[in-house]
């Protein structure tokens, strides 16, 4: 049977991720949900285009259980994460992230992704893939210069368009 990923979508999101994610995913029928890092389940691409997801954040905690591993789909996550790094959406994202990583379950992400597990402490000692700017701020896990990376249950591109090279082993590790 497969398993469930939980995919956390911040606002707003870069849609080509975005979008490579979810159609790998129906096409190979690994179960998956859409949460918002938002305050509503309404979000939008880095080009504009509304989005409704399954629910927001705050519903996927405390039922992290349910779910297999955790997607965490890019887009202007950083500047935006500064914006709003005291909402309360950004801070249980990072929990989420966080009781994932304890548990052993697959975290992937591309971009910034890396620097978020980075900064949380749970990449320490692990070789990533992250967008080629982000190299020199990780401070405990192993930047390459890899367009996708597997290391451990870390699962990591420098962008949406490396997704490619990671997605058949995400693909393999969810079947």
């Amino acid at each position: 049977m497969a398993k469930k990923a939980a995919v956390l979508v911040v606002d707003p999101v870069n849609g080509a991720g975005l979008f490579h994610y979810l159609e790998a995913f129906f096409e190979n029928g690994i179960p998956f949900r859409t949460f918002a890092v938002a305050e509503t389940p309404q979000v939008t691409t880095n080009s504009g285009v509304a989005l409704r997801l399954d629910d927001t954040v705050s519903r996927l905690a405390g039922r992290e259980e349910e779910y297999d591993a955790l997607v965490f789909a890019c887009g202007d996550a950083m500047p935006k994460f500064a914006e709003n790094a005291d909402k309360p959406f950004n801070r249980e994202m990072l929990r989420i992230m966080k009781r994932f990583a304890e548990q052993g379950k697959p975290m992937i992400g591309h971009c910034a992704a890396a620097l978020l597990y980075d900064n949380l402490g749970i990449a320490r000692g692990r070789r990533v893939a992250l967008h080629p700017f982000l190299k020199t701020v990780v401070r405990e896990c192993i930047p390459t210069d890899d367009k996708a990376v597997v290391d451990g249950n870390f699962y990591t591109a420098q962008t949406e368009n490396t997704l490619s090279e990671l997605m058949p082993r995400v693909l393999q590790a969810l079947k």
